[in-house]
């Protein structure tokens, strides 16, 4: 048996972030001669069994009964199988027990946007500044997820890694297949109050000849949040400009970021920032906030405002539909600066930080 296992009980079929990440990585470990631990069957891997109800498509049951798992019967597994080192792909690991590990931290969001009734709210405060207190190193996705780790968790930055994460190439790629000519701008992610969406439909309301467009919001609705959106949209009577398509499957993405006028994505805070990546992966011009990592990931390649600022956003929206030449430079650089990012390169650099610890 290798002496690295790699916790992969978060996989599930209907990937966003955190599953998305560890499902493209973990094939760059090989290397390690790694055990899986999965409820898939990955026959080119030592793989070990564990069950199917760890993962986040179960919700906050599948959350609990992870971190119960994580804590009892992960030791024992990783006893059993002689282990010299796990590796998390979210910071998750058993605390006080012999294992030693290396988790990945993908953003505090919930600590600088704390919902005040959340169950979730210890996890983010007590367990996960214990699990980074315990580690043997921590992986991060951005300089300002490191910054947020050294802020929230008091640990010293030589004990961090930022590696920046990376897109499929061959799936998010420009596309020329003529595939309408909708004027749509696009915005892809939940519908939390952190993700700006109702600055964003403000926005998108005063855009000049605003009737002229349609505003195309990807991701699953939320009981929570989208009801007050539908009820902005209709008080700013563009109830039948605003398409809430729900969850867009991982085959359909490509086809409507390329055809989109822009992705527009004004979020307050973000640890990597995956839609941004995608939208200039296929030549799609990008308007999203001069905060956090977005800056890290758009480069000099997007148009940024200040998220707080709905005119910004307007004036972003506007001046991308109607200047050509600005869509086209941008477009050609969004192409090139998202070529500077690849899985084999995310992946490379982990296993030079996992070797350190084996």
């Amino acid at each position: 048996m290798s002496n690295i296992l790699v916790n992969l009980s978060i996989v599930f079929s209907k990937p966003t972030g955190i599953s998305n990440y560890a499902t493209n990585l973990f094939p760059y470990l090989k290397a390690l001669n790694p055990t899986l631990l999965t409820a898939q069957n990955y026959p080119e891997f030592n793989c070990y069994p564990v069950p199917d109800n760890l993962t986040p498509s179960q919700g906050t049951k599948g959350h609990l009964n992870r971190l119960i798992w994580t804590q009892f019967e992960l030791p024992q597994i990783y006893k059993k199988l002689k282990s010299q080192l796990l590796f998390s792909p979210l910071p998750e690991a058993p605390l006080f027990s012999n294992s030693r590990f290396v988790v990945m931290v993908h953003d505090f969001i919930p600590l600088r946007f704390p919902k005040r009734f959340s169950p979730l709210l210890p996890y983010h405060r007590y367990y996960i500044p214990q699990v980074v207190a315990q580690a043997q190193h921590v992986i991060c996705n951005s300089d300002a997820t490191a910054n947020d780790i050294i802020k929230f968790c008091q640990i010293p930055a030589s004990k961090i890694t930022p590696i920046p994460l990376a897109h499929n190439g061959n799936h998010f790629r420009p596309l020329f297949g003529g595939w309408g000519d909708n004027r749509y701008y696009l915005y892809i992610g939940r519908h939390d109050p952190y993700k700006n969406l109702h600055r964003l439909i403000a926005a998108f309301a005063a855009i000049p000849n605003c009737k002229d467009y349609e505003l195309w919001l990807a991701g699953s609705t939320d009981a929570r949040y989208t009801p007050a959106l539908r009820s902005q949209a209709e008080e700013l009577n563009i109830s039948d400009r605003i398409k809430f398509l729900d969850y867009v499957s991982y085959s359909e993405l490509p086809k409507i970021i390329n055809n989109a006028i822009a992705l527009v994505f004004p979020s307050l805070w973000e640890g990597f920032g995956f839609p941004v990546l995608e939208a200039m992966a296929c030549g799609t011009p990008v308007i999203t906030s001069n905060l956090s990592s977005l800056p890290e990931v758009a480069g000099d390649a997007a148009i940024l405002i200040n998220p707080y600022n709905t005119r910004e956003i307007t004036e972003g929206m506007h001046i991308i539909a109607t200047d050509k030449e600005l869509s086209e430079q941008l477009s050609a650089q969004s192409i090139t600066r998202a070529n500077q990012f690849s899985w084999e390169k995310t992946g490379l650099a982990t296993v030079e930080v996992l070797k350190r610890y084996m």
